[in-house]
């Protein structure tokens, strides 16, 4: 027996959406792209005009996971009964190799300057920017991560880190910025080794989560101790046992055998296992689909019901 959660549209334009809240990092993000480049030019700064290529490269992952979420959402049919749920994990694998690019270009950037003994004195406007993307950047990032962990999205996980790494970029421009008005020439690119090595420590975690994904990993092991308990709250289940579950996407596929009284009809053994697909499902904060075999609690079935 399979029953699927009821949840909302993830493909509509609302900002609490996982397409919502990207079009809203996707729209500040060539804000801060034309901002970064244009006093680039302007004040002759490389490290803002290369954190613009970094805020450019947002929209790149963020059309990644509009895409990603828009094929995931798709119905299950004929050739994917199952869904479609792994385009998702496969647009979070995308940004996740785009973080750790990322943060291998910031670091290799940041330490050939300092070898090459490169200094820098950026003026008030690069200050003035980079908080200005710091603020708007940590905004984005708190409001994808609040939806990624609502829908359990590994793409919008993924890609909320994306818009963390670009306000951390933008933290080796402003420590650039404050230490040339201090007189020290190579504090942007100090920072910028530190803050690349985060980036790449943020996209290889990410890559984790997705072979996760990708392996059929299990959930988490709250969400199994979450299901074992609301199993075990059910009066008319004796024991139960094989408890699998495993994550698609944000879907969830659950699957244990219940065993009940062998004197029960039919009818009340099929309310119990839709009883059970309830209770689980209730404790569940992700879509689920849930299998239930019941089985007969009988001394001679003792054996195979272990096995």
């Amino acid at each position: 027996m399979n029953l699927m959660n009821a949840h909302p549209d993830r493909t509509s334009l609302h900002s609490d959406t996982g397409v919502g809240v990207t079009l809203i990092g996707t729209a500040i993000n060539v804000v801060l792209v034309v901002l970064k480049v244009v006093v680039g030019l302007l004040t002759g700064s490389i490290a803002l005009i290369a954190d613009g290529i970094h805020s450019g490269s947002d929209i790149a992952t963020d059309l990644a996971v509009i895409g990603g979420i828009r094929l995931a959402s798709r119905p299950p049919d004929s050739s994917h009964p199952y869904g479609h749920g792994r385009y998702e994990t496969l647009a979070g694998g995308l940004v996740a190799a785009a973080l750790i690019l990322v943060g291998v270009y910031i670091a290799w950037d940041a330490g050939s300057a300092l070898y090459a003994n490169h200094v820098s004195y950026p003026g008030i406007p690069i200050i003035i920017v980079a908080i200005v993307s710091i603020l708007s950047k940590e905004w984005i990032y708190r409001r994808t991560i609040r939806v990624a962990k609502r829908q359990q999205s590994t793409a919008l996980y993924a890609n909320a880190w994306h818009h963390r790494s670009d306000a951390f970029s933008s933290v080796a421009v402003l420590l650039g910025g404050i230490g040339g008005l201090l007189g020290w020439g190579h504090a942007d690119q100090i920072a910028g080794i530190v803050v690349g090595a985060m980036v790449v420590v943020v996209g290889a975690k990410t890559v984790r989560d997705v072979l996760h994904e990708l392996l059929e990993g299990s959930l988490s092991t709250a969400e199994i101790k979450a299901i074992r308990e609301a199993v075990e709250r059910i009066a008319d289940v004796r024991s139960f046992h094989k408890l699998r579950a495993r994550s698609v996407g944000r879907e969830g596929f659950i699957d244990l055998h219940v065993l009940v009284d062998s004197r029960l009809s039919l009818i009340k053994a099929h309310e119990i296992s839709m009883k059970v697909e309830d209770e689980v499902r209730s404790v569940c904060d992700r879509p689920v689909n849930v299998t239930v075999h019941i089985e007969p609690d009988a001394p001679e079935l003792a054996d195979h019901n272990r096995s």
